[in-house]
């Protein structure tokens, strides 16, 4: 029962462990280095992390939103194998396989001085993987999960390009819609595809787009 749901309850428990985060971070955010707590509309996630918040005061927050963003990838590695055996193709299982297992090594090295680099690398991994899926789901009959998937990859490049216009007005919220949509995107792959609805695509060389960080 526990390997039947490892995604889910690890999902569950990093949510928990963010949502403790956030409620004991004490403020300040890139607009407003006064302010008092957590604002999801101003502040990024990455908030959480340092030794002190934005406004200088000490920041207690950190070890719970590390314990939530070390078991994030491990759920989602999880989650790429599972879906790496689904799919009728060695070379994207490999990518989905050894990107995750990648993921989960950038994201124990976020605590270290290179976090900047991790998280980069980290992004890139998932999303590619992300794509890798997208690929294969497009080859079937999951409707619903060809819309999701293009929505997820759509938020996904618009916050890209909004952080590469240096547009931040938007992109603490478009980080949560991201991390929102990506999650529901996994749970709802995890639980309701099966072998099957892949079985009918032959092995063979498939084009695939990278992401960037």
């Amino acid at each position: 029962m526990i390997k039947k749901h490892s995604v889910l309850i690890g999902v569950t428990m990093a949510l928990v462990f963010l949502i403790i985060a956030i409620s004991i971070y004490p403020g300040g955010s890139m607009f407003d280095k006064n302010s008092i707590g957590f604002d999801w509309i101003k502040n990024f996630i990455s908030n959480l992390f340092g030794a002190k918040a934005l406004n200088g005061a000490e920041n207690k927050s950190s070890t719970w939103a590390y314990l939530g963003m070390i078991l994030l990838p491990l759920s989602y590695s999880m989650f790429f194998v599972n879906m790496s055996k689904k799919i009728p193709d060695k070379n994207a299982g490999y990518i989905l396989q050894y990107g995750g297992v990648a993921n989960i090594i950038c994201m124990f090295l976020i605590v270290t001085p290179l976090h900047d680099l991790m998280l980069n690398i980290s992004i890139s991994l998932f999303w590619t993987c992300i794509v890798v899926i997208t690929v294969f789901v497009f080859k079937t009959r999951l409707h619903l999960f060809k819309f999701l998937s293009i929505a997820c990859l759509l938020f996904f490049y618009y916050s890209i390009y909004s952080w590469a216009i240096s547009d931040w007005d938007l992109l603490p919220m478009m980080q949560k819609v991201n991390f929102i949509n990506s999650t529901l995107l996994i749970l709802g792959l995890e639980y309701f595809t099966k072998p099957a609805d892949f079985a009918h695509i032959k092995p063979g060389k498939h084009k695939v787009q990278t992401t960037n960080p």
